[in-house]
């Protein structure tokens, strides 16, 4: 016989997290075994919501599930209880506190992004590190998202009462919810002071100053809609007070203030973009100097002392010069951190296979490399002789 559905404690009080009840049947849930109870304090994962942990009957609770016929099953870590034990339970309440104000959060954001953006949200989950909320809106400005986490947190401030209720089909009709339920009959109503008012079957706050906090923390574009990244309650202080600590790590760096910051990244990158125009120009000239030296059909040179500048980019660049001479061939390495950066490239006129050639060095001596008959680059172990190499291996 199908088991009753269960009749579900966090409904009466979210925060009556201990509780006992008798085991009504062993079960399934996946591939797992579960027990399920006549009542039950744990919440199982549905509506966007992750369910509880915590301990019931002595056991660890590993996964708490709601089936289709409103059976809560609860996956124990460990031998079940026996049907017909009345057993005792335990709901982690941290875990059971921080869903409270996501859900919360949650409804208070989704209400503000109407308000605001006349952005209905479409969906939303509400993860192990961080939370969603889809949108039915392509775009969605900073300014729009800044303007909707205000007046939620004015929502908050105002400490306004959350009240869960079950209102008959007539007032029901009445309502100004913000989506239609999902359920035809036994519709649970969440109210949170009049600003929302929404069909769910969550756990959530009693006032909506318990939330704390929400922060959105940024947004993309999803499936041709807005998805939104948030945070609340003590999940969001976490994340805050982590980015106010980089924030001043930052400050003492550049040894500004904390809002003097953004200026100093500035003219940072500023600084940088010239350093590096003025880092070109001179790695330009430099192998521009170097093949001028540099004559005859077959080039091979391996660059021990041109300075801090070599690197795979300078060879290249002095190769592109070697190889404007009709038929010419430019073998080139230079020596670097952890091993010989190559590179060889053939001129107008030349049948050398460039690629060929890499492939065999790097084969004859544990490197790796290759490419075009045209151009191959690659990056030979330490103390790779490159101008054997070059004689051993047909260059």
């Amino acid at each position: 016989m199908a088991a009753a559905a269960t009749r579900r404690l966090y409904w009466d009080d979210a925060l009556a997290l201990g509780f006992r009840a008798r085991v009504a049947a062993h079960t399934r849930w996946g591939e797992r075994d579960a027990v399920v109870l006549e009542a039950t304090a744990f919440y199982p994962e549905a509506g966007g919501q992750l369910a509880d942990r915590g301990v019931l009957a002595g056991r660890p609770v590993v996964d708490v599930g709601l089936d289709d016929a409103g059976v809560i099953h609860h996956v124990l870590e460990g031998e079940r209880p026996a049907v017909g034990d009345e057993v005792a339970g335990e709901v982690e309440r941290a875990r059971r506190r921080l869903h409270m104000a996501l859900h919360t959060g949650q409804h208070l954001l989704s209400r503000a992004l109407v308000e605001i953006a006349r952005a209905d949200t479409v969906s939303a989950r509400l993860g192990e590190h961080g939370c969603t909320i889809d949108v039915d809106v392509a775009t969605l400005g900073e300014r729009a998202l800044a303007e909707a986490e205000a007046l939620v947190h004015a929502v908050i401030d105002d400490d306004v009462a959350v009240r869960a209720f079950f209102p008959d089909a007539e007032e029901l009709a009445r309502l100004p919810l913000r989506r239609e339920p999902k359920v035809d009959a036994d519709v649970r109503v969440i109210d949170i002071g009049g600003f929302d008012l929404s069909p769910c079957g969550g756990t959530h706050c009693t006032r909506s100053g318990q939330v704390g906090l929400v922060r959105v923390t940024g947004s993309e574009r999803y499936k041709g809609k807005q998805r939104i990244f948030f945070d609340a309650g003590q999940r969001a202080r976490v994340v805050t007070a982590g980015h106010d600590d980089a924030l001043r790590a930052l400050a003492v760096s550049f040894a500004v203030a904390a809002g003097d910051v953004p200026a100093a990244v500035e003219r940072l990158r500023g600084e940088v973009k010239t350093a590096s125009a003025t880092a070109r120009a001179l790695k330009e000239r430099l192998a521009e100097a170097l093949a001028a030296g540099l004559g005859g059909e077959r080039v091979v040179v391996t660059l021990d002392e041109a300075g801090p500048g070599t690197d795979v980019e300078l060879l290249r660049a002095v190769a592109k010069r070697v190889v404007a001479r009709d038929g010419a061939v430019a073998l080139l390495a230079a020596r670097v951190p952890g091993g010989v950066d190559v590179v060889v490239s053939r001129g107008a006129g030349s049948s050398f296979d460039c690629g060929a050639f890499v492939k065999r060095v790097a084969a004859a001596c544990g490197g790796r490399g290759g490419g075009r008959p045209q151009h191959a680059e690659g990056r030979l172990p330490e103390g790779a002789d490159w101008s054997a190499l070059v004689l051993a291996h047909g260059g």
